[in-house]
Order: structure tokens, then C-alpha cells, then sequence
């Protein structure tokens, strides 16, 4: 049970660093300009979580009929998702498929949360150094989230009570996945963890590539800034994420 608490206090920090992205979005003025570098690097930091951190463990274990039906799944059930907020939303007018728009973003980083959960559960199954390893690198890549997110309702009219009560919501997609993965996976053959792995590789690409990158450039024009945005991005988490491996590993 010691564990089960460990694992979920590691699984508040990537929703404590989206939630202080999003208050420096409620202190400070924000422009298209700033929300669009903002989703880039966050799309940035993203892919480096799938290229970084799912793939390489995947990479080692998976057959590449699993690697690819898992992936494909996870894009799949995004797809789904997209259809479902559709349906809720019923856009007829410019207003509401911007609303649309914020609603997918929302959902975005909700799943790349709870993917962090997941690599943090599943992480915690293997040894509590693994798991705080991909704790403190998710912080990193979901500030720049929280703030996008926070902008991005904050362009499209939402009153600041909600914009807050979101931002505070991103807390139960993140214990909800590590919850999971503690109880599900820990007891579990190694391609399971895996294959949910890639899963959650496969939701969190579309999310980065279709779902960011398309509201990042509909936000403002892309210059040559938000390309550094998004390699800085991609950069920044490689390097952190390293950096914390190599301090954590004895030598």
C-alpha cells in the first residue's frame, strides 16, 4: 500500500506542473503568437515523450505486429474520441467548432496525462527510480500544456472559474492511469505493459501531430520561431530526461 501512495504522489507532479503553466497563462497577457510557440513546444515535448520514453522499452520487448496493432489502436481510439466530442458539441457556427477546437485540445493533454500516469504506474512496477525518473520528466513537458490549454480557453471566452476548474480536472486523468496501471499491470507479463504502452504512444501522436500542431497554426501564422519552439521542445525533454537517468543511475 506504501507503494500505491508513492506512486500516486509521483503521479501529482505532471498535473501540478500543466496546472502552473496554466496559472502563468492567467497572471501574465496572452496572444496567438504566445499560444502558438506554446503548442508547439508542447508538440515538441510530446513526440519526444513517445520517441524518447515509450518506443526504446517497446522497441526491445514487442514483436512489430504488436508494436503496430497497439499503436494502431491507440489511434484508432482517438479517432473515436474526436467523433464523440463532435457529437457533444454540435458545431454549426465559426464559435462553436472553435469550441470544438478547445474541447479536442482539452482532451489532448488529458490523454497525454494519463499516459503519464500510465508510464508512471507502470514504471513504479518495475522500481520506484524508474518511476520517479518519468515523473520529474513529464513536469517539464506539461507546463508549456497548461499554458496552451489556459490560453487557448482564454481565446475562446471562457469565464476564469471554469478556465481554473478545468485546469484543476487534469489531476484525475493522471491518478486515474497510475491507479490503473499499479492495479492492472504490476502482476502482469511484460508485453501487456507494453502493448499499453504503445497504446498510449499511438493516442498521444495524433494528439501532437492533429490536434496541437492544427490548433497552433490556426491560433498564428507559423515564423520560424515556432519551429525552434518545437525542436526546443523535443530538445529540452531529451536532455532533462537524460540528465535525470544518468544523476539517478548509480556509478
Amino acid at each position: 500500500m506504501d507503494n500505491l501512495w508513492l506512486t500516486l504522489g509521483l503521479a501529482l507532479l505532471p498535473a501540478l506542473g500543466n496546472f502552473c503553466g496554466g496559472l502563468l497563462a492567467e497572471l501574465s497577457r496572452t496572444t496567438p503568437r504566445r499560444l502558438n510557440l506554446a503548442l508547439h513546444g508542447a508538440s515538441g515535448l510530446v513526440i519526444a515523450i513517445v520517441a524518447v520514453e515509450i518506443m526504446p522499452r517497446v522497441l526491445e520487448s514487442l514483436s512489430a505486429w504488436a508494436i503496430a496493432a497497439s499503436f494502431a489502436l491507440g489511434g484508432v481510439a482517438y479517432i473515436g474520441i474526436e467523433q464523440l466530442v463532435d457529437r457533444l458539441q454540435k458545431p454549426e457556427q465559426g464559435a462553436a467548432s472553435g469550441r470544438t477546437a478547445m474541447w479536442m485540445i482539452y482532451i489532448a493533454v488529458s490523454i497525454d496525462l494519463f499516459s503519464d500516469g500510465l508510464l508512471i504506474g507502470a514504471g513504479s512496477a518495475v522500481a520506484t527510480s524508474v518511476a520517479l525518473i518519468l515523473a520529474a520528466g513529464q513536469v517539464l513537458a506539461d507546463f508549456p500544456e497548461g499554458y496552451a490549454t489556459i490560453a487557448d480557453m482564454k481565446s475562446k471566452g471562457v469565464s476564469r472559474s471554469k478556465r481554473l476548474l478545468l485546469s484543476a480536472s487534469f489531476v484525475v486523468p493522471v491518478l486515474l492511469a497510475a491507479s490503473l496501471a499499479y492495479f492492472l499491470l504490476r502482476n502482469q507479463p511484460e508485453f501487456f505493459k507494453l502493448a499499453a504502452l504503445t497504446f498510449t504512444a499511438g493516442l498521444l501522436m495524433v494528439a501532437a501531430v492533429e490536434e496541437m500542431l492544427s490548433e497552433a497554426h490556426e491560433s498564428k501564422e507559423d515564423t520560424r520561431s515556432s519551429i525552434l519552439a518545437f525542436v526546443g521542445g523535443f530538445v529540452l525533454f531529451v536532455l532533462v530526461s537524460a540528465g535525470l537517468e544518468a544523476w539517478m543511475t548509480p556509478s
